[in-house]
C-alpha cells in the first residue's frame, strides 16, 4: 500500500475511534492534593467537583484525592473548603489510561469579620496581586506564535514591549532584558534560552520544555522583597511532579526538533521523577538535501528534569537539572551571499542544577532552603566579512553558586516572610574588541580582556502582612543588600496594600526601591568598573481589578519607574548603554567594549495598561489587552530621548475556540507602534566603510508599526491507552513585512533592513503512551 494511502487509512481509523459514544471512549483519572496556600498543610475533607459530569471527590486525611474512570477530554475542577476561597482549575486534560495530577492551594477567606466560602475562581493567588499574570501549562503549550517558548507566550501581555521576533528577550515596562529574573521551582536560572545573550536574559529560542511546566507566574513590577538583584520583572516557573503511580512516555516532533518526556514513581510515598530530552534536526535535513555539510544551520538541544522525594509528611526534597547546548556559525561566503557584515561561530553551553528542601513548621508555616549552581560557557569568534579581520572574540565561562532560605509564618490576620540569600560569581574572560570606528565616527582603540572575576553579594529580607480591616491589608517589607565588588550596602524599602471593595473588586498599590549589580561581563572590562554603584530603580504601581465572573478578570494598572546610576560611556554621550543589547546592526548580541564608563545614566518609564483575561471554562478562552506608555532616557548632554523599545501604543487580541474534545482553533494578533531608531549618515558611512549615525537624529525616527497574526489548529486523537495531538501553527499569516532594525551593509555600502519573521508554518506531533 502506498505511504499516503496508509496515512489516510490511519487517520480514518483514528477519527472513527474518537467519535464513538462517550461511554465507549478511552478513560483516565485525575488525582492530586488540596492544601492551605499560606502554610502548605493538607486540607482534609476539601471537596473537588467536576460540574460537567456531576462527579466529585473529597480529600483524605493527607489532603489527597482521586477521581477515576473519566472519559478522555478537558474538564474544569472546582475546589471548596469551608472558610476558604473556592478555586477553579481550567484546562484539566484527561488522557487515555493516564493520571492527570492537579494540586490546589486555597486561601483563607474573610469578609466582614466572618469567615465565609467565597470564590477566587480561575485566578486564585493572583486576584488581588499587583502586576501578576498566571498561565498554566496548556496556555503556554498552545499559544499561537510562541512555539512553546515561555518568554514568547508572555509577549501578549500589555507590560511587555513588542521589539523583535528574532529574539525573545523580555522588555518589561521600559526595562532591558538584563533586568529580568527567572526562577524554576524557586531556583534562580541565569538564562532560560538557547543562543543566549551574555549578561542578559534573552535568547533566540526557549530552553524550557512546556510539557514539564505546571504553571507560570509573571510579575512585571512591584514584586516583593524576597526577590533581589533585579530591576524589572520576576518569572516564577513551576515544574510539575512526575507521575506518582506509573511510568509514562511522550514523544514529540515538530519543525524545531524531536524529543521525549518520560516520568514515573520513585517509591510508594508519592515521590517521583520526570525527564525531558530534545534536539533540533534541521541540520540533518538540510545536509541530507544538500548532500554536503552546511555551516549556517544552527544546532541546539537540551536535557531537563526533576526528582521529588517525600521524606516525611512534613519534609520534601526536590532536585532540578537543566542543560542546553547550542552550536551555530556562518562562513564568509555565506555571509557575503546573505548580506551579513560579520561571519564566524557562536557556541554556548548552559547548565543549572539545584536542590530545594521544604519543611513544615507545626501548623503555622514552612521553611524552604535552596542551593544551586549554574554555569554558562560562551565561545564566540566574529570576523569582518569585508576584510576577514577579527572583530570580536569571547571565550568565557560564567558560573554562580547560590543559596537562599525563606521562612513563612502565619497567625490569624498576621503573616511574615523573611530570609536571606547569597551568591558567589566566578567569571573567566578572554575577550577581544578590535580597533574600530564607533557609530559616531570616532576611532576606538582595541580592547583586550584577560580577567578572572570573583564577586558576589548577599542580602536579607522580610515582609510583614497585616489585615488592618476585613477589607484592607497592608504588606511593608525591606531588603538589605551587600555587593562585594564595590562594597556597597543598599537598603530597599517595599510596600504593598490591597483594598477589597467587595468579593469581586479590589484596588492595590505597590512599589519601592530595587537594586541590581552590574553584569560581570562589564566588570571584567576594567578594574575601575568595580567602583561603580549598583543600578537602581524605583517602582510605583496602582492597580484595579474586577472578576467579571469566575473565569474572566478585568485589570487596569498605571505605573511609574525611575532609573538611576545606570552605566554610560562618555565617548558616546548621546546613547543609553543598556540599549545596545538589542539586535539592530546585524552582529552578535553582547555588550560592546567599554573601558571607561560612568554611573550617570537616568531613565524614566510610565504608562497605563488594561487587560481582560478569560480562562477556558467552556468553549471559549482569550485575552485582550492594550497599553500606552513612554520610555525615555536622559543622555550626558541632559537631553531627553526615547528608548529604542519605546513602542508607546500596544494592543493584543489572543484567544481560542474549542467546539469539542477533538478540535481546537486559536489565534493571536499583536500590534505595536514603531520603535525609535537612529538613521545612518550615508555619506559618512560610505567614506568610513562602516555605519556612522546621523548624530542630529539619535532615536529621532521611528520604524513602521508592527503587527502580525498567528493562528493554530489542534486535533486530538484518543486511543485505548494512548493519545496523539497533531497541530499546525502559522506565524504572521498575512505576511506583514515587519522591520527589526537597520544596519549598514559594509559589503554593498548601503543601508539595509533587518527583517523579522515572514509567514512561518510549524507542523507538530505529540504522542503520549
Amino acid at each position: 500500500m502506498p505511504r499516503h494511502a496508509t496515512f489516510r487509512a490511519f487517520i480514518a481509523v483514528a477519527a472513527i475511534l474518537t467519535t464513538v459514544p462517550l461511554s465507549a471512549q478511552p478513560r483516565g483519572s485525575i488525582a492530586g492534593a488540596v492544601g492551605d496556600a499560606r502554610t502548605k498543610h493538607a486540607l482534609p475533607g476539601a471537596t473537588v467537583f467536576i460540574q460537567s459530569l456531576d462527579r466529585g471527590a473529597a480529600s483524605g486525611s493527607d489532603g489527597r484525592f482521586s477521581i477515576d474512570n473519566l472519559p478522555a477530554g478537558a474538564y474544569v475542577l472546582r475546589f471548596t473548603f469551608v472558610g476558604y476561597e473556592a478555586v477553579t482549575r481550567t484546562d484539566v486534560v484527561v488522557r487515555p489510561d493516564r493520571i492527570t495530577y492537579v494540586d490546589a492551594e486555597l486561601e483563607p477567606a474573610v469578609l466582614g469579620g466572618v469567615e465565609a466560602v467565597v470564590t477566587a475562581g480561575a485566578f486564585s493567588g493572583t486576584r488581588n496581586a499587583v502586576s501578576i499574570t498566571a498561565r498554566d501549562a496548556e496556555e503556554i503549550r498552545r499559544a499561537p506564535g510562541a512555539a512553546g517558548d515561555v518568554s514568547r507566550a508572555m509577549s501578549s501581555l500589555p507590560s511587555v514591549a513588542k521589539v523583535n521576533d528574532l529574539r525573545n528577550g523580555l522588555v518589561v515596562r521600559g526595562g532591558s532584558p538584563v533586568e529580568n529574573a527567572f526562577y524554576v521551582d524557586g531556583i534562580q536560572i541565569q538564562n532560560i534560552n538557547h543562543f543566549p545573550t551574555q549578561g542578559s536574559s534573552g535568547g533566540a529560542i526557549g530552553l524550557i520544555n512546556p510539557d514539564l511546566i505546571r504553571d507560570v507566574q509573571f510579575q512585571s513590577g512591584g514584586f516583593s522583597s524576597s526577590h533581589g538583584n533585579r530591576l524589572s520583572s520576576v518569572m516564577d516557573i513551576t515544574f510539575r511532579d512526575g507521575n506518582r503511580d506509573e511510568t509514562e512516555m511522550q514523544l514529540d516532533l515538530n519543525l524545531g526538533g524531536f524529543g521525549f518526556v518520560a516520568e514515573g514513581p520513585l517509591d510508594s510515598n508519592g515521590s517521583s521523577w520526570i525527564l525531558s530530552a530534545r534536539r533540533s534536526y534541521l541540520d540533518f535535513l538540510v545536509n541530507h538535501l544538500m548532500g554536503d555539510e552546511v555551516d549556517a544551520v544552527p544546532i541546539y538541544g537540551d536535557v531537563q528534569g526533576k526528582a521529588v522525594a517525600n521524606l516525611s509528611p512534613k519534609s520534601r526534597l526536590s532536585l532540578l537539572g537543566i542543560l542546553g547546548i547550542d552550536i551555530s556559525g556562518i562562513d564568509r561566503e555565506s555571509a557575503i551571499d546573505e548580506d551579513e557584515n560579520t561571519f564566524g561561530d557562536a557556541d554556548y553551553t548552559l547548565g543549572s542544577i539545584g536542590l530545594s528542601w521544604r519543611y513544615l513548621i507545626g501548623t503555622k508555616g514552612f521553611i524552604t532552603t535552596y542551593a544551586s549552581f549554574g554555569s554558562n560557557r560562551s565561545e564566540i569568534d566574529s570576523f569582518e566579512t569585508l576584510t576577514g579581520r577579527s572583530l570580536h572574540e569571547n571565550h568565557s565561562r560564567e558560573s554562580v553558586l547560590r543559596f537562599r532560605q525563606v521562612t513563612s509564618l502565619v497567625s490569624g490576620d498576621h503573616s511574615v516572610e523573611f530570609g536571606a540569600d547569597a551568591e558567589f560569581e566566578f567569571g573567566d574572560y578572554e575577550l577581544l574588541f578590535a580597533a574600530e570606528t564607533d557609530p559616531f565616527g570616532q576611532a576606538q582603540p582595541a580592547l583586550q580582556v584577560h580577567d578572572r572575576i570573583r564577586t558576589g553579594g548577599a542580602g536579607v529580607f522580610g515582609t510583614y502582612s497585616l489585615r488592618l480591616l476585613p477589607a484592607l491589608s497592608i504588606s511593608p517589607g525591606f531588603r538589605v543588600d551587600y555587593g562585594s565588588a564595590n562594597g556597597q550596602v543598599e537598603i530597599s524599602p517595599r510596600l504593598a496594600a490591597t483594598l477589597d471593595v467587595d468579593l469581586l473588586t479590589s484596588f492595590s498599590l505597590a512599589g519601592g526601591k530595587y537594586v541590581q549589580r552590574l553584569p560581570a561581563a562589564l566588570l571584567a572590562q576594567s578594574p575601575s568598573h568595580n567602583e561603580l554603584p549598583d543600578m537602581t530603580a524605583w517602582h510605583a504601581v496602582a492597580s484595579a481589578s474586577r472578576l467579571l465572573n469566575e473565569d474572566t478578570k478585568l485589570t487596569v494598572e498605571g505605573f511609574l519607574k525611575e532609573y538611576r546610576d545606570f552605566p554610560v560611556d562618555p565617548t558616546q554621550p548621546a546613547l543609553f548603554m543598556m540599549d545596545e543589547l538589542f539586535y539592530t546592526n546585524g552582529s552578535f548580541e553582547s555588550f560592546g567594549g567599554h573601558p571607561a564608563i560612568e554611573p550617570e545614566g537616568y531613565a524614566r518609564s510610565l504608562g497605563v495598561e488594561t487587560m481582560v483575561q478569560k480562562k477556558l471554562a467552556e468553549r471559549i478562552y482569550g485575552l485582550a489587552s492594550a497599553s500606552f506608555s513612554r520610555s525615555r532616557y536622559r543622555d550626558l548632554e541632559t537631553r531627553w530621548r526615547p528608548r529604542v523599545t519605546d513602542n508607546r501604543l500596544m494592543a493584543t487580541v489572543q484567544g481560542g475556540y474549542k467546539p469539542n474534545e477533538r478540535w481546537e482553533f486559536s489565534l493571536r494578533w499583536l500590534y505595536a507602534g514603531g520603535a525609535p531608531y537612529t538613521p545612518f549618515d550615508e555619506e559618512a558611512s560610505a567614506e568610513a566603510q562602516t555605519g556612522i549615525y546621523d548624530d542630529s537624529l539619535i532615536n529621532g525616527l521611528r520604524m513602521p508599526d508592527y503587527h502580525s497574526l498567528s493562528i493554530r489548529f489542534d486535533r486530538r486523537f484518543h486511543f485505548r491507552s494512548s493519545s496523539l495531538i497533531v497541530y499546525l501553527s502559522v506565524w504572521n499569516v498575512y505576511g506583514r513585512h515587519n522591520v527589526a532594525g537597520y544596519y549598514w551593509n559594509e559589503v554593498d555600502a548601503r543601508v539595509q533592513e533587518v527583517e523579522q519573521f515572514g509567514t512561518l508554518p510549524i507542523l507538530g506531533l505529540e504522542f503520549e503512551f
